[in-house]
């Protein structure tokens, strides 16, 4: 979510946090809860004052937006969990202001108190490239997926490779194992109906399974015959992102960093394009 930024009136940012309130009080207590986005607020070093929602490892001071986020979270349980663990403050914060160049935590990834337990970590990750003016900001959590389990007697078929049966030496082979399939079925005294079609089915998959095999997998192949090139634009890229993330980077750094990006988008546009075309003419071919 993209929430307003500083220079937007008051009432705006007041009915944005309304907005998210009411829509936040809609989702069960019961349900987990990760709130994600440009918060555009400073929520500074607030455990003191918000315990449950600021953790022991803010930086720089808040500001108002901070405060109209820190009331909903208390509001409804929820903690920010760039603020629990302990680590540099570039790894914290996400974003640079254009005219101070001081950089400033304003992207949050929230979550409710009870789960914070489950977050393991919170962290920017400076050396990502996004195509955006923010760090990446990534988060590992441990969820808790309950196993669906399958009735008894029942499991999940494997995908067969059916492209086997597009030739006709390999359909009349095919249908010469299954005419055979049947007398493996063995009739059983008192057995039902749905018992003899479970044994059917059983004999038939195995066969299939055994002649056809699995499908291979097919590997996209629009990267590889343009991978010098292209790894060569992305070392450009990531060089010229290391040094927009200087100290003292400059407007030829950023328009540097610009530059690459805009040459590596256009090569893989046009790669796609190609590739696109080439797929185009097989199947052109295979009608």
């Amino acid at each position: 979510m993209y929430a307003p930024t500083m220079t937007n009136p008051y009432e705006n940012k007041e009915a944005f946090f309304n907005r998210l309130a009411s829509v936040l009080s809609g989702i069960p207590r019961t349900y987990n809860l990760p709130m994600i986005g440009d918060f555009n607020a400073r929520i500074g070093r607030e455990n003191d004052k918000w315990p449950l929602v600021v953790g022991k490892h803010g930086i720089e001071k808040g500001n108002s937006n901070g405060e109209l986020l820190l009331a909903l979270c208390s509001e409804f349980e929820l903690i920010v969990t760039n603020t629990m663990f302990k680590q540099k403050d570039e790894r914290k914060t996400t974003w640079m202001h254009p005219r101070s160049r001081h950089w400033h935590m304003i992207d949050f990834i929230i979550t409710r108190c009870r789960d914070k337990m489950d977050i393991h970590s919170t962290r920017a990750m400076r050396g990502a490239n996004c195509w955006t003016d923010h760090q990446m900001l990534r988060s590992k959590v441990a969820f808790r997926i309950r196993q669906k389990h399958n009735r008894q007697g029942t499991s999940k078929l494997t995908k067969l490779n059916n492209a086997k049966l597009s030739t006709i030496s390999h359909r009349e082979s095919f249908e010469q194992e299954m005419e055979s399939t049947p007398a493996q079925c063995e009739e059983k005294e008192n057995s039902t109906q749905d018992e003899e079609w479970a044994a059917l089915q059983h004999v038939v998959y195995n066969t299939a399974k055994t002649y056809l095999g699995r499908p291979d997998r097919k590997h996209q192949d629009w990267f590889d015959p343009n991978d010098q090139e292209l790894q060569t634009l992305m070392s450009r890229r990531d060089q010229a992102h290391q040094r927009v993330l200087q100290t003292r980077s400059t407007r030829s750094t950023t328009a540097a960093y610009k530059d690459a990006c805009r040459l590596l988008k256009k090569r893989n546009s046009c790669t796609k394009v190609r590739l696109v075309g080439k797929e185009g003419s097989r199947a052109a071919e295979s009608c």
